[in-house]
């Protein structure tokens, strides 16, 4: 086997365990962009720990085949880079969307989500979603809100047993301790 050969094999392999190893893959066509701007996406990616690599598109169709993804020829033609992310489903998506939103030269060609091909759309509604923190932070929340609740109505009917007040008042003071706690709970 010639060297040449050999190294593209190696290449390949690389790119199939990347394929492998990741959760969620986006394919962009980064044509029109300065060298500045795919530095600055390229940090962006990097400081989420996302790899972002261009490859040729034949290793890639190669590394695809070996990696079992179906259906993501079509999109790999012309120059295309590729996101990797071994951890985080939406960051990739979120990531490169906002940076399309603000550099229209860079246009989103396709997604692989847990091995599957997914559209430019699928790839913007992922994109649109909360990050894993805040689905954490939100879920929290809503299991919070039941015992913090019946916590402000223990309170209030204990403050109204101190100063005195009759049993029709214990009903009211609850529900507008409720009121306030709901508007004062901030949106994740």
């Amino acid at each position: 086997m010639s060297k040449v050969v050999e190294l593209k094999q190696q290449k390949a392999d690389l790119i199939t365990e990347q394929f492998n190893n990741s959760v969620s893959t986006i394919i962009v066509d980064y044509r029109g962009l300065t060298v500045a701007q795919v530095t600055e996406l390229r940090k962006q990616l990097r400081e989420a720990g996302i790899e972002f690599k261009v490859y040729k598109n034949t290793l890639v169709r190669r590394a695809a085949v070996a990696a079992g993804i179906e259906g993501i020829e079509e999109f790999l033609t012309g120059p295309n880079a590729i996101a990797f992310s071994n951890e985080e489903v939406v960051a990739p998506a979120k990531i490169i969307a906002e940076f399309a939103k603000e550099n229209e030269k860079l246009e989103i060609k396709a997604g692989i989500i847990e091995g599957k091909v997914t559209s430019v759309e699928e790839v913007k509604a992922i994109a649109s979603l909360p990050s894993k923190e805040g689905l954490i932070s939100m879920v929290l929340s809503v299991l919070q809100a039941p015992m913090r609740n019946f916590a402000y109505a223990v309170k209030a009917v204990g403050e109204q047993k101190e100063t005195g007040t009759e049993a029709a008042a214990p009903a009211e003071a609850p529900a507008a301790e409720e009121t306030a706690e709901v508007s004062e709970t901030p949106e994740a």
